[in-house]
């Protein structure tokens, strides 16, 4: 009898653990765009301990991120890839075969049904491409072409800087955009321009006269070159005491992720979410994260006074108000039902990084434009 006893032990021991799910494995299915155009999509999913840790290839457009976080909760499957904006959440089916969910990134909501592949069924993943070459840490660059075409879209501020490659691009950008990002400075720190330095727009496009993937401070470098050409910028510097903000930790302390995937430059943008706005960056150091929010989000330079080295992940998100993007925030889309709004950014920044945005009077160099001329038709 005891013998029998134990045996169905045992045997309802055996039984319980092949009833509990396990995630790590392969897993595919087909993104369909709202345009009709299919992208299929792999995620490889492994166990560090017992942490799941995933994965994300791209077939059709190449590239792979890693995830943040994987977790399966009842059944649920949950996978952020916060940096990047992009997060995907499903039902796990009985048989353990399959994840019925949706991937959103944005605001957008797709449908994607994954199955666990098997050596017959698997797609191919495509082998990662070779490291880019970057350029030689101590060139000095140029842009060997550039083009400089007005944009009249009617946009009230620059909708992208984008770098593809050895390709660099801005689009609405105004000659006061690409002074502060050429000399990492605020707007309000760019004294004695005309009107049309801020108000016209323009589409930019160039290439660098150097082989290999510039670094942060050789684009800067670049488009300093080019605005002083071009647009025949002549100025000097002044110190002067502005309304500024300075970042520091909080009394907690920072909370930042390191960087999951090594990019060659950092990837920031904004996006949306079902509670708000997202900030989104990878790969980013501090410097990277301030430099944006003097250039884009806020009114006053940004001071970074965190003593923060590293490459890090950010993401959270934050309900934009009339102080954020100079007056002109993003309309987002109506919150669901029994949604709570996402905190102010302030207050979204301490809770979810650990670090304090605190405004304050400081001395900053100030650049003073003594001459700009519009650029001349390409």
């Amino acid at each position: 009898m005891k013998k029998l006893r134990l045996t169905l032990i045992a045997f309802a021991a055996l039984t319980l653990q092949a009833q509990t799910p396990d995630l790590t494995g392969t897993w595919q299915g087909t993104l369909t765009l709202p345009n009709g155009k299919g992208l299929r999509t792999v995620i490889v999913i492994a166990k560090d301990d017992s942490l799941y840790k995933s994965t994300f290839y791209n077939i059709d457009q190449g590239g792979s991120l890693k995830a943040t976080s994987t977790k399966l909760n009842g059944g649920t499957v949950t996978i952020d890839l916060s940096s990047a904006g992009i997060a995907y959440e499903g039902k796990l089916s009985a048989d353990n075969n399959s994840i019925a969910g949706t991937f959103s990134q944005g605001g957008g909501n797709l449908p994607l049904l994954l199955v666990r592949s098997t050596p017959a069924t698997a797609w191919e993943i495509p082998a990662p491409a070779p490291p880019r070459k970057k350029m030689a840490a101590d060139a000095d660059p140029s842009f060997e072409v550039a083009t400089i075409k007005p944009n009249n879209s009617g946009a009230n501020m620059m909708q992208g800087l984008t770098v593809d490659g050895r390709n660099f691009a801005t689009r609405a950008s105004s000659l006061e955009d690409l002074i502060a990002f050429a000399f990492n400075v605020n707007k309000k720190q760019i004294v004695g321009a005309p009107d049309w330095v801020d108000n016209d727009r323009f589409d930019l496009a160039a290439v660098p006269d150097i082989e290999g993937d510039p670094s942060v401070d050789q684009l800067r470098t670049m488009v300093r070159k080019l605005v002083v050409e071009r647009f025949k910028l002549t100025f000097h510097y002044e110190k002067r005491d502005l309304a500024a903000f300075v970042l520091t930790v909080g009394k907690n302390g920072e909370k930042l992720t390191p960087a999951q995937n090594n990019l060659p430059l950092p990837n920031i943008g904004f996006g949306g979410g079902k509670t708000g706005m997202s900030m989104n960056a990878m790969s980013a150091s501090l410097a990277d994260f301030t430099s944006v929010l003097q250039m884009l989000v806020f009114d006053r330079p940004v001071v970074d006074q965190t003593g923060i080295t590293g490459r890090y992940d950010i993401h959270f998100f934050f309900t934009p108000d009339e102080s954020l993007f100079n007056g002109h925030p993003p309309k987002m889309p109506a919150l669901g039902e029994g949604v709570e709004p996402a905190p102010s950014f302030f207050d979204s920044l301490q809770q979810t990084l650990g670090l304090k945005l605190e405004a304050k009077k400081t001395p900053v160099d100030v650049l003073v434009i003594d001459h700009v001329e519009k650029p001349s038709s390409n």
